[in-house]
């Protein structure tokens, strides 16, 4: 091998050194953005398990307490059937001091602001945490999607080291900008898109 050839052998391994130096610093940045969409996806995936069970269990909250309202307006209307057939004041009195009693008491299970636990303020609970459990979940898919890009990405900068094709690292530069996107519709427009998991 002449010096000629020498050189040109040393420049063309440079050249490819400093390329591969720069594919694995996007491998590096697909890495750490990996980690945060990952991190971001299991938090909102958590979150949107943990609301779930909250509105299921106010909802059947909702139900017993719908429930037991029922059973006391029942009650009460039984109640005033009594009333009509009883003929003795003392009686009458009572039956009557019933009724009321039972009829403030399924006017409380309907609404009980100072608790919040009537039925008004427990379906209002309810529907709130359904309304942050979609929040979650669409927040995760936006960022399974980020995480999948990053990976791919990954994929294909290492291929570029191996390969040489250096379309590849491009490629995978296409999709850490299509994750970061992604990633940034996740935290602060999670219904720009509707995806569907």
């Amino acid at each position: 091998m002449s010096a000629h050839e020498s050189m040109e052998h040393a420049e063309h391994a440079e050249h490819a050194s400093g390329e591969n130096r720069k594919i694995a610093l996007l491998i590096a940045v697909l890495a750490l953005f990996l980690a945060i969409s990952e991190t971001l996806g299991k938090g909102a995936q958590t979150e949107a398990i943990s609301k779930n069970v909250e509105s299921a269990n106010l909802w059947a909250f909702f139900q017993a307490k719908s429930i037991r309202r029922t059973v006391v307006q029942t009650a009460a209307e039984q109640g005033k059937l009594t009333l009509g057939s009883s003929a003795d004041d003392a009686t009458k009195a009572a039956v009557q001091k019933q009724i009321d009693d039972w009829q403030k008491t399924a006017a409380r299970y309907r609404s009980e602001p100072e608790t919040g636990e009537g039925t008004e303020q427990l379906a209002e609970k309810a529907k709130h945490a359904e309304h942050e459990r979609d929040e979650a979940s669409a927040k995760y898919h936006h960022f399974e999607l980020a995480s999948a890009a990053f990976q791919i990405g990954i994929v294909l900068a290492s291929a570029t080291i191996i390969t040489g094709m250096f379309a590849l690292a491009y490629v995978g530069g296409i999709l850490t900008l299509a994750g970061l996107v992604m990633t940034a519709l996740g935290l602060w427009w999670p219904h720009l898109l509707h995806l569907h998991g």
